[in-house]
């Protein structure tokens, strides 16, 4: 029985070392078991999705829900960076979610506290669009269907 919970505590830090690695990049489920499964090592959904939660309570990772239809992304949490004073945004062709520092956006939620008493919760506010990759794979596909003339 020993033998078992030493893996888990390995399968764990396997999951907390990639999420690690990706120095603050979002992930899903899905997407470490196929990371795991690339790197050819054993690791069942299950197993992935019960220690991203014992991470998420004890707080090394922070799980994110944007609207409660898409999968929850993971990252882990770096003590520099506080998510509650940032917004995200969620680029709806590839899912990539990222923060935005701003200053323009900070001015708006001044804005909104000090003129219009309300307090923007920055944690779960998410701007929907495409990101910049998502954009120039469009714009590629674009153009080749147009034989290569870029639109007026």
């Amino acid at each position: 029985m020993k033998r078992s919970a030493n893996y888990n505590t390995k399968q764990r830090e396997a999951i907390l070392s990639y999420i690690i690695s990706l120095d603050g990049t979002h992930v899903t489920a899905a997407q470490i078991l196929q990371h795991f499964a690339n790197e050819e090592i054993p690791i069942s959904r299950p197993t992935v999705y019960r220690h991203l939660e014992k991470l998420t309570v004890s707080g090394k990772i922070r799980r994110y829900t944007t609207d409660g239809i898409t999968a929850a992304c993971y990252q882990h949490v770096d003590s520099g960076v506080d998510c509650h004073e940032h917004v995200h945004l969620k680029c709806e062709d590839c899912g990539k979610l990222m923060h935005l520092e701003c200053e323009k956006l900070n001015e708006i939620q001044n804005h909104l506290s000090n003129r219009h008493e309300f307090r923007v919760n920055a944690l779960k506010t998410v701007f929907y669009g495409q990101c910049a990759n998502c954009i120039q794979r469009l714009d590629k596909h674009m153009e080749s269907q147009q034989g290569g003339r870029k639109p007026i």
